[in-house]
């Protein structure tokens, strides 16, 4: 029998307020009211200000600017924003959003979009379909990974690329029409797509791979922590113990993070039933709130754990992804198999105000030994570069073949220069800001 993870707080007293209500959050875990008491701007810029002062990790640290001078709510927000001390840059990842768009992604498990990234983040041509959202009306078309786009919406490729702007990729509202041309075998293909509002899949692909030795391993790609995750997380980590999977490939390369209770789960299903109750990660937040300093242990699930764990990582493994990561290393062996990861230990405790939800930074992350401050992100074990094409858990495809063969050699496949020096050039920038539709933060709940 499945017994979940649990956050437990350091006074006990709280305990069973933390485990109903999580942290900060409602029994839903979207985020609790208790903002401006009007909406006027006057009111919400003071409410703000009170807000940081009391609940933003750098707290003393920051600015704290009076609110007068600013004309907009999120001009001010910008302006009480960490500037950064060595080691610990710059806040780059506090933001607002709607609260109806927030609550539709983490509470529905939907979003509004088309359904298509790209590869934009690099700056590189050729310009890339990357990952297709099964349920969108980019899988409708028949977009696929790995398709070569030449324009959107009469805009060439290299003209989007070399103005950095892949804002049309985001729509307004549903109905909004995307117009991509992709390069095809038989020639240039119009494909005419309109925005909806689309369940999101969080885990798109689970594959059984045989290696050479006979062995097996499980290969999952995990897109977003979202509660609709965890019953086809826990379906699949039951299909690859029934099948006798030993070795385990997870596949992050594109997630931004999400819940820490759905990483804790993840966490529970790949160390199996020997660390019930063991800490998974620990929370800290400023000094002023301290006693919501807290931890999330391991729950347990039948079987043993896995022999071996590789993560597939890139500049889009973010924040909770992350956490997976940290909080795996000292009960576990984990290769990382990619580019460095994004570099965020710490997360949000959402507050919604007047329609907006505040995503400011509240707590810093660290695993059960007390490691974090990768702000420079997770180095990967081997650097291998995505290619942006082939299918996610094909052998044949870049990552997923690195590591399959790591598993059966133990050794890295020699890193190319490409790989390298596409670290260097955007793991920065993806820590920053993530692509249109996509979510980057790790969620106290």
């Amino acid at each position: 029998m499945r017994r979940l993870p649990t956050k437990l707080i350091a006074s006990a007293t709280l305990a069973l307020l933390t485990v109903l209500a999580g942290c900060g959050g409602s029994d839903d875990g979207l985020p609790l009211n208790g903002g401006a008491p009007s909406c006027d701007l006057g009111t919400q810029k003071s409410w703000l200000r009170g807000y940081m002062a009391d609940w933003y990790y750098w707290s003393g640290r920051s600015p704290n600017p009076e609110p007068g001078p600013y004309a907009s709510v999120p001009d001010y927000f910008d302006a009480l924003l960490f500037t950064g001390a060595a080691p610990v840059p710059a806040d780059r990842w506090s933001y607002i959003e709607n609260s109806a768009s927030y609550n539709q992604f983490f509470g529905a498990g939907r979003t509004l979009g088309y359904g298509v990234s790209v590869n934009g983040l690099e700056l590189q041509l050729q310009l890339k379909v990357r990952y297709v959202e099964p349920l969108s009306p980019a899988a409708a078309a028949g977009l696929a990974r790995g398709d070569t786009i030449s324009s959107v919406n009469g805009r060439s490729a290299a003209e989007l690329v070399a103005a950095d702007d892949f804002s049309m990729l985001t729509p307004a509202q549903a109905g909004d029409v995307l117009t991509l041309v992709i390069d095809a075998a038989g020639g240039p293909k119009t494909v005419t797509l309109t925005a909806s509002n689309h369940a999101l899949t969080p885990v798109p692909t689970t594959r059984l791979l045989t290696l050479s030795s006979g062995a097996k391993a499980g290969y999952l790609v995990l897109k977003d922590f979202i509660t609709q995750a965890e019953q086809p997380l826990d379906d699949a980590f039951a299909q690859f113990r029934a099948a006798g999977a030993t070795e385990l490939i997870l596949d992050l390369r594109y997630n931004g993070g999400g819940r820490v209770s759905t990483a804790a789960l993840l966490g529970t299903e790949v160390v199996g039933s020997a660390r019930l109750d063991q800490v998974f990660a620990r929370l800290t937040f400023n000094a002023r709130q301290s006693a919501s300093n807290g931890r999330y242990v391991f729950g347990s699930v039948p079987g043993a754990a896995f022999g071996r764990i590789v993560v597939l990582t890139g500049a889009r493994t973010c924040s909770a992804s992350e956490l997976v990561i940290n909080g795996l290393k000292p009960y576990a062996t984990v290769v990382t198999i990619g580019d460095a990861t994004c570099g965020k230990p710490v997360g949000f405790q959402p507050r919604e105000s007047c329609g907006n939800t505040y995503s400011a930074v509240n707590f810093e992350s660290t695993n059960a030994l007390g490691e974090g401050g990768y702000y420079d992100g997770i180095a990967p074990t081997c650097s291998v570069a995505d290619t942006f094409s082939g299918a996610l858990g094909d052998p044949a495809e870049a990552l997923t073949g690195a590591a399959v063969a790591y598993l059966q050699s133990g050794s890295c496949p020699v890193a190319g220069a490409a790989a390298r020096e596409r670290t260097a050039r955007f793991t920065q920038r993806a820590a920053q800001r993530a692509e249109p539709g996509e979510r980057s933060g790790m969620w106290a709940d």
